[in-house]
């Protein structure tokens, strides 16, 4: 079951939800949830890889696929902006640094 993690660009002002664990809408709807997201040329990957593998492609890509997603919006300049053990929780999870990737308080 994936976890939600609120994720913030300090530069921007912008805020998203990021996710972690396994994505059990990209394994029930292959890649529009990627397209839904803005990550359009992974979607459309994952849509047309589905059919011809038999199901077998969204299921590969629903364990990566949310860490995919979230270390790129970490890449883009998003951070956790969660509670401290989400942040935590998150960062331990995905395998990053939490001191380089949590908005201060108060920003």
């Amino acid at each position: 079951m994936a976890k939600t993690i609120l994720m913030k660009n300090p530069a921007a002002g912008l805020t998203k939800k990021g996710f972690y664990g396994f994505s059990w809408t990209t394994f029930l709807f292959a890649g529009f949830p990627a397209v839904f997201r803005g990550d359009f040329l992974i979607g459309i990957i994952m849509i047309f890889a589905a059919l011809p593998t038999f199901w077998i492609a969204p299921t590969v890509f629903a364990f990566i696929y949310n860490r995919r997603y979230t270390t790129k919006l970490l890449e883009h300049g998003y951070r956790f902006a969660g509670s401290e053990a989400e942040n935590a929780a998150a960062a331990a999870k995905l395998g990053v640094d939490l001191s380089a990737t949590a908005v201060p308080q108060g920003a």
